[in-house]
């Protein structure tokens, strides 16, 4: 599933191309998604112009001059500029067709995303509402995250990958980010220290960065906004390195299994 660097490299990605942009029509193939298609999105899209394109967790959200548009790719959805001449496969289920004569379309073989109008404030949808601050804000910081973690017993890597504490830090970041902090992921949340909360959040926006200034990370479905693949694959310390040296100390890599998720670390660097 794309995590919070695909998200922010496919809205880099499409940003430039659809600001100022008048949608001159909508073509629905199939409502069939996570959650049904409004029967009459083509009609509420028609003529709008996008006066922003914002990311707030894994969702995308396309400003109109009236609503809002909430996009989620799911497990392999993408979104895509195409000639509008060209024509749809089996899973191209949604088209914009743009002022600009391009067409914006959102491919999604599983139909595990989703494509949500929103009338009001996007932040009260149900979806926004309880989400934590984003990841690369100010507003998570050490102090904030030790405090989150006061007399929780469940493993800090859960901690760091609840949305309701943090939006975005999936799982492999997760893992790079308890790396560089030489946190143990099954480690007590509740029994860390601040200092090594300033540490972990520290850890976890410089990989996040990193991962959106290399285009995210490509394991499977992922092709960003601009039609190529992330590179911070090569980049990965721990995840997906099970067996094979630390890159610190040469020690074994262990994986264990946290909320049934594949968790990395090294049993020497991290305590």
């Amino acid at each position: 599933m794309p995590e919070l660097p695909e998200v922010e490299t496919v809205r880099r990605g499409v940003s430039p191309h659809l600001l100022d942009q008048t949608i001159n029509a909508v073509t629905v193939r199939d409502t069939r998604l996570r959650w049904p298609v409004l029967d009459d999105l083509p009609q509420r899209l028609a003529g709008r112009t996008i006066r922003g394109v914002r990311r707030r967790a894994k969702y995308l959200l396309l400003e109109l001059d009236r609503g809002h548009l909430m996009i989620h790719l799911g497990m392999s959805g993408r979104l895509y500029f195409v000639p509008a001449e060209t024509p749809a496969g089996i899973h191209d289920h949604i088209d914009w067709q743009l002022g600009s004569g391009r067409v914006l379309r959102y491919t999604d073989p599983r139909r595990f995303g989703a494509v949500i109008w929103i009338d009001a404030e996007p932040n009260s949808h149900p979806l926004l509402v309880k989400l934590g601050p984003e990841p690369l804000s100010d507003d998570f910081s050490g102090d904030y995250l030790y405090q989150c973690a006061r007399g929780r017993k469940i493993p800090v890597k859960s901690l760091l990958m609840d949305g309701h504490i943090v939006v975005g830090v999936g799982n492999i970041y997760a893992n790079e980010a308890l790396f560089m902090a030489g946190i143990r992921p099954d480690r007590a949340a509740g029994r860390i220290s601040r200092a090594r909360y300033q540490a972990l959040v520290a850890a976890s926006k410089a990989v996040l960065q990193k991962a959106i200034d290399q285009g995210g990370t490509t394991l499977r479905d992922f092709i960003g906004g601009d039609g190529k693949p992330g590179y911070f694959k090569q980049e990965l310390q721990v995840y997906g390195r099970a067996g094979k040296p630390c890159p610190s100390c040469a020690t074994p890599l262990k994986e264990i299994r946290l909320a049934q998720r594949s968790t990395v670390f090294c049993p020497r660097c991290q305590r």
